[in-house]
């Protein structure tokens, strides 16, 4: 691990992965020069370096204990790239937000509406709405 990371086992288990990832591509750098015996030397060594990566890796792993949405491992399943579905996530989100923000105005101004239309029709109340409509937003009715 590089100086100043902390070794948490989320950081551990990335740089295993990234251990296994530089295996499989030197593995694939000998296969594509394949020049005979040298070569199948180093392919057996970054073979036996890929095992005992994948065997740090499965002691490790199962300690990480990492909440992954099941809609991501979905998407990741179906060959999906994961950023898409955090897009998709955020824009839902922020869709949502908007509709309830809408909503809350809407619901504000029939407050304000049924207020002004109760002290109208009951002037003996309206200190009452007003306390009601000041504890609710902090302004009085209109």
């Amino acid at each position: 691990m590089a100086p100043g990371i902390e070794q948490t086992p989320l950081n551990i288990v990335d740089a295993q992965l990234k251990d296994i990832v530089q295996n499989l591509y030197n593995l694939i750098v000998q296969a594509v020069e394949h020049q005979g015996a040298p070569t199948q030397d180093a392919m057996k060594r970054e073979i036996a370096s890929l095992v005992q990566n994948l065997v740090k890796l499965s002691r490790t792993a199962p300690s990480v204990a990492v909440n992954i949405p099941p809609e991501v491992t979905q998407y990741v399943e179906k060959a999906r790239n994961p950023d898409i579905f955090t897009r998709e996530f955020v824009e839902t989100a922020q869709r949502m937000n908007q509709m309830l923000k809408g909503r809350t105005k809407a619901y504000l101004l029939l407050r304000d509406v049924l207020a002004n239309g109760i002290i109208s029709a009951i002037p003996a109340l309206e200190a009452d709405v007003k306390k009601v409509v000041e504890s609710t937003t902090g302004t009085a009715a209109t």
